[in-house]
């Protein structure tokens, strides 16, 4: 039985809502609006615009259409069952990121996992999970924190959409474990975020990514204080410890735990720190100690660690 979500469901938005959901401006849109009848917006009593979800969604097409080089009054000249057909159309054929974006912020603001699952499922039919990941599920929710602080959507939207991510990710991720193929020099790679740290979808890729490789990890999520890792040296002796700092340690006091990581765990032992997130901003990069090494992207890291061999 399908559940009524109807009391949950964003159904009207402003202006403002639609210029951040979509990157065309306010002027430009009521100019649209004007000039070539694309949207109908409903009036308040107080005579301000308000937009449905059927107007948002046939926004969302316009602007891929225009994006790809269609002029607005060509736009405009289509039926309106026209438009969702082409977009579906140039979707197939340039394999275009951002039909897919904005199908799933539909699905987000919906709150329908049903649409966010068809989208997904339809993507890797022609896609592995690494580039869906990257090239989509990554500036997705680098827009989603955009719109959040614009207040175009809620913190509700963004967690719904964000669980969603991570169970894909916890999917590929057993599909990995169940299915071991180890590197024949495999290393060990221990996964974690610093206490208080909960933001966990960048680490949750880069174990999923470290498994795809052929290397092991042994993943201990969440908000792990350092002296719990120091139990891991009864177990091997040599770990690339990896950890993905969005929050905690906070800009003042992560120099200070640096330095407490490497007195505990790093000093005079034959382990790494590899440290990811933004606010490795705050490191002072002049006094860290080679066994730290930052990084800024995925790509640099696979680059050291997981170079392909060219065959010649």
């Amino acid at each position: 039985m399908k559940i009524e979500r109807m009391d949950r469901v964003k159904s009207n938005f402003s202006i403002k809502n639609l210029e951040n959901l979509s990157g065309i401006k306010a002027h430009t849109l009521r100019i649209w609006e004007k000039r070539y009848n694309l949207l109908e917006p409903e009036r308040t009593n107080t005579n301000i615009r308000r937009y449905s979800l059927a107007s948002l969604k046939k926004l969302l097409n316009v602007t891929l259409l225009y994006n790809h080089g269609f002029k607005i009054s060509k736009i405009a000249s289509l039926d309106v069952d026209e438009i969702p057909k082409l977009v579906r159309s140039i979707a197939l054929k340039s394999n275009s990121e951002q039909v897919s974006i904005n199908a799933f912020k539909l699905s987000m603001i919906n709150f329908d996992y049903e649409l966010f699952d068809i989208n997904y499922e339809e993507i890797l039919q022609h896609n592995d999970f690494e580039y869906v990941f990257l090239q989509i599920f990554m500036p997705l929710m680098r827009e989603l924190g955009i719109l959040w602080q614009t207040g175009a959507i809620s913190p509700s939207h963004e967690h719904f959409l964000t669980n969603l991510i991570k169970q894909k990710l916890h999917l590929q991720t057993e599909y990995l474990q169940r299915n071991k193929n180890l590197h024949s020099q495999s290393l060990t790679f221990v996964l974690f975020l610093p206490e208080n740290e909960i933001h966990e979808l960048g680490i949750l890729y880069l174990n999923y990514l470290i498994l795809s490789k052929g290397h092991r990890t042994i993943f201990l999520g969440q908000s792990l204080q350092i002296s719990s890792l120091e139990t891991l040296y009864s177990y091997d002796t040599k770990f690339n410890f990896v950890s993905y700092i969005t929050v905690e340690p906070n800009k003042e006091d992560i120099m200070f735990y640096l330095k407490d990581f490497y007195r505990h765990i790093l000093d005079q032992q034959d382990s790494k720190l590899l440290l990811f997130g933004p606010q490795q901003i705050a490191i002072d990069t002049d006094n860290l100690p080679p066994q730290i090494e930052l990084y800024r992207s995925v790509e640099s890291f696979v680059s050291k660690y997981f170079p392909e061999k060219v065959f010649v």
